[in-house]
């Protein structure tokens, strides 16, 4: 089956790039595109695309707005991957909060961004780790928030938390299960247990949660 992707950007030129881009892939179908955020959210609605290339500064309604209704509607709500520009990580934060499923460069080689959508559609968090850090870190939480969301750990069994440690430090499910000497069908359990239990939508949310509630700190990822 192919993926099918809605790409929102308010650039024309910048969407049709990306089309010609995902259209060389076989196993990738551009289902519309969106110039701005409430066009993205209507035609996501209308379309049911399995990924939507998110940029973040649109007109009418921006792509973290548009990324927050989208995530918060369903459980099979389409996947997001917001596409960035440098100097913008207090944006790309509030949109990983906001629910997306990670982040791009815009200028990212053809490969990559073909890799990340098929990444991504997967129900794949895509984080690069050393990015990952210094836009988390930039932005982490006060003390008494990260006190109270702390707390909400002792749900979590010793096996669930060593998981979430590994999982927040971007590890992958095969890397962990080495590391933990367990199959990764094993640990592909504990991950799903852990973030019902912190009611976090996916692996990227879990990264995020681990730094706020200081899991992680700064130079402990990667």
């Amino acid at each position: 089956m192919s993926v099918r992707v809605l790409v929102a950007d308010d650039q024309a030129l910048v969407r049709a790039g990306f089309r010609k881009i995902l259209e060389a892939d076989g196993e990738i179908e551009v289902v519309g595109e969106a110039g701005d955020g409430r066009e993205a959210v209507d035609r996501a609605r209308a379309l049911a695309p399995d990924v939507i290339l998110m940029d973040i500064r649109m007109p009418v309604l921006d792509g973290i707005a548009a990324t927050r209704i989208l995530a918060g509607a369903a459980k099979n709500s389409p996947r997001v991957l917001v596409l960035t520009t440098f100097g913008l990580e207090e944006y790309v934060y509030e949109a990983l909060r906001a629910g997306a499923s990670g982040f791009l460069l815009k200028d990212v080689p053809p490969e990559q961004l073909l890799a990340a959508v098929h990444v991504v559609a997967r129900g794949d968090a895509l984080l690069d780790p050393a990015i990952t850090r210094s836009v988390i870190a930039k932005f982490a939480t006060k003390p008494a928030v990260r006190r109270e969301l702390a707390a909400k750990l002792d749900e979590l069994t010793a096996r669930e938390r060593e998981v979430f440690a590994l999982v927040a430090r971007g590890l992958s499910n095969a890397e962990i299960a080495r590391d933990l000497v367990v199959s990764e069908g094993t640990v592909k359990t504990h991950v799903a247990h852990l973030l019902l239990k912190l009611n976090l939508r996916d692996r990227v949310q879990g990264v995020i949660f681990a730094y706020e509630s200081g899991v992680v700190q700064p130079g402990q990822m990667g």
